[in-house]
């Protein structure tokens, strides 16, 4: 693997440095003066520093580990997974012998940080954007990646979710073909480390899984959301189902993702 270090601060200020410093500089409100004078007195120590890795494109995927606080993730919609064991303060990349550098979910599982999936696809549904081939694990917190053969038609993975204490039970939200529609796309289950999969919330071949989440008190509780959408084959193209269709939504799962209710109470 080609050794490439980054440290923080190399290449300008980052986006959300730009926009902290803009809204620190912003008048506040005469009436929020007195909140303010009294919130500076508390975090006025406290200001925003950009800790990398710096390097042009969109990120979305990112993973810390709870056992490991010195220790993240984080992924590229077109520059793979890369890992800080120092706080952030130097970054080295993980992926770059793998075909595909698109990253749109990564996730640790809690009971064994040494388990890492990592779904590719840039996880996220606009004009522009880099596929990706399914899903990858390690088991050797990043050294090496298997491919998982299931699930190399989803083009987009938007969500991973891992068991809170079975490294081998989690769950992947596929967007699917951004500009088409296809059957891979939902929310999937593995129960063997991602040897097999069964897809376990599903509506249509245009519908989406953007989100999934486990309870970590009671890992037979799962959320998935769901949403209709498509781009199309120009600038701003897309289109996302009408209010009729019904296919979207959030749903519940009481007894670990084999069935699944929508929510519909207190929501539009």
């Amino acid at each position: 693997m080609t050794k490439r270090f980054l440290r923080r601060g190399s290449i300008g200020v980052g986006v959300l440095g730009v926009l902290a410093a803009v809204m620190y500089l912003q008048p506040a409100p005469k009436a929020a003066q007195g909140q303010m004078n009294g919130a500076a007195s508390t975090y006025g120590e406290m200001h925003w520093r950009e800790i990398g890795p710096p390097r042009a494109g969109r990120a979305r995927a990112l993973a810390g580990v709870p056992s490991q606080r010195n220790v993240f993730y984080i992924g590229f919609d077109n520059g793979g997974v890369w890992r800080s064991t120092d706080y952030g303060s130097t970054w080295v990349p993980l992926f770059d012998n793998e075909p595909t550098g698109s990253i749109g979910a990564i996730a640790v599982a809690p009971s064994d940080p040494n388990v890492i999936y990592v779904g590719t696809g840039a996880g996220i549904i606009r004009p522009d954007l880099s596929t990706g081939d399914g899903v990858y694990k390690s088991t050797d917190a990043g050294k090496t990646w298997t491919h998982l053969t299931q699930l190399r038609d989803t083009q987009m993975i938007a969500n991973i979710a891992v068991d809170p204490k079975n490294p081998n039970r989690f769950f992947v939200a596929a967007l699917g073909h951004p500009y088409g529609p296809n059957a891979e796309r939902g929310v999937f289950r593995s129960t063997d480390g991602g040897a097999t999969f069964d897809k376990v919330l599903y509506k249509d071949e245009y519908t989406s899984g953007n989100d999934v989440v486990i309870d970590p008190n009671d890992p037979t509780v799962v959320y998935g959301a769901l949403w209709q959408q498509q781009q199309g084959f120009y600038e701003n193209g897309a289109f996302g189902g009408d209010a009729g269709s019904n296919s979207g939504g959030i749903f519940k799962s009481t007894d670990g993702g084999t069935t699944w209710k929508p929510l519909t109470t207190g929501l539009p």
